[in-house]
């Protein structure tokens, strides 16, 4: 392992951030992952929002970036892009992850949320991951997480043929409302029976916005980023959003985006 600086204002997907120290994990370290579980790893850091404070960050090297396969599955390193896993799928006639053409970020990262589009989720192809240089099957997938505890370096998918070109239609067609702004994706967590953005719309949020962050007037639970915000900024918006929505509703948001403190 080796260590180095991440500028999140550059890398992350909502451009918030600063320069912040990272240890870097390379092929051969897997025996000591389990011995690091203070670190938390950034993977392509589409869903985060990381404080210039934060300690014990950690991401995988290049070499977690890998394809392969055997008759029964279809093996991906957690640094993977979305893209490259869905042209695979595609290419190769397997269903299962054509919702991936609209979802940016890592395998990993993926993984560890089990990132989907309406009924379509990671925790219908996955097989088994390999958490701390160790294969586990029991991975605890629910709606927008897991029961992972670790450093997740690949996992292995269900070969199923039949690419479904319906899914991949449904999905570009929901991807067309998301705005284009620096964004983390999704802000909160849909509450059980309803929707996020819906109760976000309602208080008067869509398109709110706080020194170049807020929501977006496309979707109002999308936190996007029009530039010169800081951490604070973002920070501040969302627990502003989540105090309205408890005072009107009674109803708690849960976070989707990971804040790295």
């Amino acid at each position: 392992m080796r260590e180095s600086c991440v500028d999140f204002a550059k890398y992350s997907s909502l451009k918030i951030g600063g320069l912040t120290p990272v240890v870097v994990l390379e092929k051969g370290d897997e025996a000591h992952f389990s011995a690091m579980q203070a670190y938390r790893c950034i993977g392509h850091a589409y869903n985060l929002l990381v404080s210039p404070n934060a300690k014990h960050l950690a991401m995988l090297s290049k070499e977690f970036d890998y394809i392969c396969e055997s008759e029964e599955w279809v093996e991906v390193g957690a640094m993977t892009p979305s893209g490259k896993i869905f042209a695979f799928f595609r290419d190769r006639d397997l269903c299962g992850l054509e919702f991936l053409q609209a979802l940016p970020g890592s395998a990993g990262g993926l993984l560890m949320m089990n990132a989907g589009m309406k009924q379509y989720e990671m925790k219908d192809v996955v097989l088994s991951a390999c958490v701390n240089g160790a294969w586990e099957e029991n991975l605890g997938l629910a709606y927008r997480s897991s029961n992972i505890s670790g450093i997740i370096s690949a996992m292995r998918f269900k070969k199923q043929v039949g690419f479904r070109e319906e899914v991949l239609q449904a999905c570009k067609m929901m991807r067309k409302t998301h705005p284009k702004l620096p964004s983390c994706g999704s802000c909160f967590k849909n509450p059980s029976g309803d929707y996020a953005g819906r109760l976000l719309e309602l208080v008067g949020l869509k398109g709110f916005m706080k020194n170049g962050v807020g929501f977006s007037e496309q979707h109002a639970n999308f936190l996007v980023h029009r530039g010169g915000a800081s951490f604070e900024d973002a920070l501040w918006v969302i627990e502003y959003a989540q105090t309205i929505v408890q005072d009107r509703f009674g109803i708690h948001l849960e976070p989707e985006v990971r804040i790295l403190g």
